[in-house]
């Protein structure tokens, strides 16, 4: 198909995705049920003009994979269509434990878009983060791919190498950068007593091991005299909601922490328990794009229960709770069913978390040879730790609690 030809097909899926959200709102008047009826019958009008009155018959198969695919992207950028064949793929290998490249992926504008990039993983010494849109894998073009198709292209056995083309914030052409899969280890809680009696705490991903590490840190930093905490949460993406919840506990005696509500999910409220709580140190936490899920509704609930000020970036929005539905044709749609709510009252994901202190994250820079893989200087100094005192960001979280650092 012509670039010419694409491009039309993408403008009347685009068009056909606005009239069906369009008679969705609109269905939601007292006359909801005709209202429905009305608007897929104008889809279904409208498709049946394209195919007879087009300038050219175009991809029917196309145009509607496209509707459906921005219709869902529309509602949930996590959200994915699988055909049949794909369904029974996603069965066969979603509880296979297999080598990956630790990137964490959502739609945005019909492509797949880095969410995040699990610490220390392949894809985050290739320097790849929040915000890089991904073009194609393995040489196939990720336009309309179902997010969970995709993530079964990432992985496969240990040492072997996948391709991408990359389009970063910071070149305007795609890279080809290549991969080489790897069996992902979730980082260590990293800490520090840093100068000013402030206790330092990194945190790269959260799952019960971590939350219990988390906790023994803050005790072993308030033993040695730490009068202030220092929470990084920031490119946090890999832990589930429950670990999120469990990690602001540990900070908050009282309150509520978040709520989860859907359509047809029994809503739920998460409270602290006081007896779970272990410190009440003046607390700053930072965040960046790259925190997500279960860090977000942590960040989240200290921000909005006035336990900690928030420092850095925005985060990514992504905290819900995800269902396959059957089709009939054997497909499926994955979609969220249920978000978590802050305290404020607002859906993480679509609001996502906003820090009082807005600082920006230092870019990271990594070059890439002619194959593309990072050149080692430029590897290296992506591994190599960063100097917190050079970090505007901790820079700011020192200024908020009241130390000169």
């Amino acid at each position: 198909m012509s670039s010419r030809i694409k491009f039309l097909v993408v403008s009347i899926s685009t068009c056909i995705t606005l009239m069906l959200l369009i008679g969705i709102a609109l269905a939601q008047s007292t006359n909801s049920q005709d209202e429905t009826l009305r608007h897929i019958g104008v889809f279904s009008d409208v498709m049946g003009y394209i195919k007879s009155q087009y300038v050219e018959e175009p991809d029917m198969k196309s145009v509607t994979l496209g509707a459906l695919n921005g219709m869902l992207e529309a509602v949930d950028p996590f959200a994915s269509y699988l055909n049949a064949d794909q369904y029974k793929d996603y069965l066969k290998n979603k509880d296979i434990k297999k080598a990956d490249v630790g990137l964490l992926l959502s739609r945005r504008y019909g492509y797949l878009l880095v969410e995040g990039a699990i610490p220390n993983s392949p894809a985050a010494k290739a320097g790849l983060g929040s915000g890089d849109m991904i073009e194609s894998i393995k040489g196939i073009a990720t336009r309309d791919m179902p997010l969970a198709y995709a993530s079964m292209l990432l992985q496969g056995d240990s040492n072997t190498p996948v391709e991408l083309s990359v389009v970063r914030q910071r070149h305007p052409e795609p890279q080809a950068v290549k991969l080489t899969r790897a069996n992902i280890q979730l980082p260590n809680v990293d800490s520090r007593m840093l100068n000013g009696q402030v206790g330092y705490i990194q945190v790269g991903a959260l799952s019960d091991a971590q939350v219990k590490e988390i906790a023994s840190v803050v005790q072993k930093l308030q033993k040695d005299g730490a009068r202030k905490l220092v929470l990084d949460l920031r490119n946090c993406a890999a832990g589930s909601p429950e670990n999120g919840i469990a990690l602001a506990n540990l900070f908050l005696k009282s309150g509520r922490i978040s709520s989860l509500k859907g359509q047809k999910v029994a809503e739920q409220d998460f409270d602290a328990n006081p007896s779970k709580a272990i410190t009440d140190l003046p607390l700053a936490v930072l965040t960046n794009h790259g925190t997500a899920d279960g860090a977000e509704i942590a960040a989240a609930a200290l921000q909005d229960d006035k336990r900690a000020q928030l420092v850095g970036e925005r985060t990514y929005g992504d905290a819900a709770v995800r269902k396959a539905i059957n089709m009939e044709d054997g497909g499926a749609i994955i979609l969220s069913v249920a978000k978590y709510y802050s305290p404020g009252g607002k859906a993480i994901q679509d609001a996502f978390v906003t820090p009082a202190h807005v600082v920006a994250d230092a870019e990271q820079q990594v070059d890439y040879d002619d194959n593309g893989e990072p050149i080692a200087e430029a590897q290296d100094q992506q591994q190599a730790p960063k100097k917190l005192e050079d970090d505007p960001v901790m820079k700011k979280a020192l200024e908020v609690l009241g130390t000169n650092g």
